[in-house]
């Protein structure tokens, strides 16, 4: 049928038996991808254009998801929206199967390179049964651009279909042991058990100095195998991103 995607176009080419295994990555410079809604999962439909080539060079203070073991359970939080001033705590997305809590910030390089696919990815599994929130834990002493009200007007100018939540104390992200941003954690949840960590790892291979196009593969796989009840491979690589601003002379 017109304007559908097959199996063999999606970034995932696995067979579905084998979605939750790694396979590696499709690198294929100079495209520019577009998410649509497909029986399969998030699917990329790919559509090329010529850009001309260029290294974009990143200075900022580089950090990884490390640290943080499988099987760690959700802290809890209670942490304010800037867009609506509405108090969400862990609690609130107990219904769930599943939960992304993503930690990112408005002036970060590499969350504005993945910040649009983000939103694509959260719209397309929040309609599955995915509960997503985001988190940013910088400081405004040092990156005021991170404050509150910025975060309001960020979360209003791309949409965020997630509450977008403010940290002010950092201690959410020391008792996450979250260390960048972005920086995602992939929880499970069974029956009345609490959240258990499942997935820690990369957006995808895609960062903003390489020529690898966005896909979302890595953290979409693992959400897949969430969503399906099968077990998410440990093989998982970290996240790199910026390191979370933390306040002048705290501590971890």
């Amino acid at each position: 049928m017109p304007g559908i995607v097959t199996a063999t176009q999606s970034f995932i080419t696995a067979p579905p038996r084998l979605l939750c295994r790694r396979q590696p990555p499709i690198i294929k410079p100079n495209l520019f991808s577009f998410v649509s809604f497909s029986k399969m999962g998030f699917d990329s439909l790919q559509k090329s254009f010529n850009f001309p080539a260029r290294k974009l060079v990143i200075r900022a203070a580089r950090a990884e998801s490390k640290g943080v073991s499988l099987g760690f359970r959700a802290p809890h939080f209670e942490l304010p929206e800037p867009l609506t001033g509405k108090m969400w705590k862990l609690e609130d997305f107990e219904p769930y199967p599943a939960l992304l809590v993503m930690f990112i910030c408005n002036h970060c390089p590499f969350v504005k390179h993945l910040k649009k696919d983000i939103v694509k990815l959260s719209n397309f599994y929040m309609k599955k049964g995915l509960a997503v929130v985001a988190i940013s834990s910088n400081s405004t002493v040092t990156h005021p651009q991170d404050g509150p009200e910025f975060m309001g007007e960020e979360a209003k100018l791309f949409k965020y279909p997630f509450p977008y939540l403010y940290d002010e104390t950092q201690d959410v992200a020391k008792d996450f042991g979250a260390v960048c941003t972005p920086e995602f954690f992939l929880f499970r949840k069974d029956g009345r058990r609490p959240f258990e960590l499942v997935y820690h790892g990369q957006f995808d291979d895609s960062r903003p100095s390489n020529d690898v196009r966005v896909t979302g593969r890595d953290l979409s796989l693992a959400i897949d195998c969430v969503l399906s009840g099968q077990p998410v491979s440990s093989d998982q690589k970290p996240s790199i991103g910026c390191s979370i601003k933390w306040h002048p002379k705290a501590q971890l």
